[in-house]
């Protein structure tokens, strides 16, 4: 079944044909071609850049007119260990091609600031990151890395922490800079458990002072290896045997039973006031007048005569 694209997204030509086409305006500069998952690559000569990109943006049916990147890739291993990639994307037929060169540390690229002067800078960067020198570009000077760097921080080869850092001096009020100092030497691991027994001794443990065996004490220490405590036999465990060990059984559900049968309001006499002071004391006052007693509760003629 076809892929089918939403409206919005813009058509994309075949690639169908563009391997035959480039082969034939590129010519014996053209050194392989491939396409891997559906991405274009063809490696050409590393003096005939220039001409093979003029061939790939003027050629009817090719026309990559943009160049989008400049890319550098480091191989150690290999003779010419830098590999300069260009991507080019054509305008009018919305595909893109990638185009590949390789150099060495002493052989510099013929710069194509002649057909896209966007490339400037991009020549640029793979020169700060790499150290790849470009023939013709009018002002090839590191873009990305600061004034005194040293190396090519992109070289499989460059070490991880530089050559050189730079820090705020308070003593002098300005940025110093100043050769790399680790603070911590870079350390070995061997993934053992402390408590299972390093078989090393732990930096500053040199230091220790011997002590007596057992708990550390004021005790004057004596050199000895202190012995290893002695397991002892563990007491035996206290258990609850019987109901009357535990204070239940028969006694305490029926103390239990009468307990949930006392009214609510008898429930609540035997239970501890949370509430203020002031509101518990006015409580225990109204409990202390008995029930039914005379002048416990002023009749509405006293309460008429008092007015």
């Amino acid at each position: 079944m076809p892929v089918k694209l939403a409206p919005h997204v813009p058509k994309m030509a075949s690639d169908e044909g563009v391997i035959d086409a480039a082969t034939a305006a590129i010519g014996d500069d053209l050194i392989e071609a491939r396409d891997l998952v559906g991405e274009i690559t063809l490696v050409v000569k590393r003096e005939s850049i220039v001409e093979v990109c003029r061939a790939l943006r003027d050629t009817a049916g090719l026309e990559y007119q943009q160049l989008m990147e400049i890319a550098g890739v480091d191989y150690p291993d290999r003779p010419e260990r830098f590999e300069v990639v260009y991507h080019l994307l054509s305008l009018t037929k919305n595909r893109r091609i990638r185009v590949k060169v390789s150099t060495d540390e002493a052989t510099p690229v013929p710069s194509v600031t002649g057909l896209w002067p966007v490339a400037g800078w991009l020549e640029r960067e793979v020169f700060d990151m790499y150290g790849v020198a470009f023939a013709g570009n009018p002002d090839l000077r590191r873009i990305l890395t600061d004034y005194g760097f040293e190396g090519y921080p992109q070289r499989k080869d460059f070490p991880l922490t530089g050559h050189i850092e730079l820090r705020y001096s308070e003593a002098e009020k300005r940025v110093v800079y100043e050769p790399v100092s680790l603070p911590q030497d870079f350390r070995t691991f061997d993934f053992l458990m402390p408590w299972e027994g390093a078989e090393y001794i732990l930096p500053g443990d040199e230091k220790a002072q011997p002590e007596a065996p057992g708990a550390p004490s004021p005790l004057p220490a004596t050199g000895a290896v202190a012995s290893p405590n002695v397991k002892t036999a563990a007491q035996t465990p206290k258990t609850t045997d019987g109901p009357s060990q535990t204070g239940g059984g028969a006694p305490a559900d029926k103390q239990a039973t009468k307990e949930a049968r006392k009214p609510r309001a008898r429930k609540a006499e035997s239970e501890v006031s949370k509430s203020s002071p002031a509101k518990a004391g006015a409580q225990e006052a109204k409990h202390a007048a008995p029930r039914g007693a005379p002048g416990s509760r002023p009749s509405p003629g006293n309460r008429k005569g008092d007015a």
